[in-house]
């Protein structure tokens, strides 16, 4: 059973009602929810909208290898209404972004799926509802808790 971490988000619609979708389509299709942090809302990251983002993390135990989570991922995407992945760090309006941020200790670089999500660290709409659920939780790439990631994105 793999520890996986999630990260979700919506600008479009009813924000709040897509992700407690895809958590509940995440709880049949992908594994146990364990913990969810509180709904926060974010800025467009990488592009322009006037629409303003809610994110959320959540740890899930799950079955799935890696591959796998990502085509489940993909599909509950597909289910809620997004139509349009984002290509070559083009962004877009979306009605539910799912991402894998964390999988186990694991780290996988491929064509299709990069663990830990490269870009996390980055992002504190996606580390300040990690660091909610798992602040001393460890990114196996660069040794660095959540905490200090978040006390970096803080600064």
């Amino acid at each position: 059973m793999a520890v996986v971490y999630l990260g979700l988000g919506s600008n479009l619609g009813n924000k709040e009602k897509n992700l407690h979708l895809a958590i509940d389509k995440i709880e049949e299709q992908i594994g146990k929810v364990i913990s969810l942090s509180a709904f926060c809302v974010s800025e467009p990251w990488g592009f322009e909208s006037v629409n303003s983002f809610l994110n959320a993390a959540i740890c899930v135990e799950s079955e799935l290898s890696p591959f796998q989570l990502l085509e489940e991922t993909q599909r509950i995407e597909k289910e809620i209404g997004r139509n349009k992945k984002s290509v070559n760090g083009i962004y877009n309006d979306r009605l539910i972004d799912i991402d894998i941020l964390l999988y186990d200790d694991l780290i996988l670089h491929s064509e299709k799926l990069n663990i830990p999500h490269p870009l996390m660290a980055e992002r504190l709409f996606v580390i300040k509802p990690l660091y909610q659920i798992a602040p001393e939780l460890i990114n196996p790439e660069t040794g660095k808790t959540i905490q200090t990631i978040y006390d970096d994105l803080s600064i």
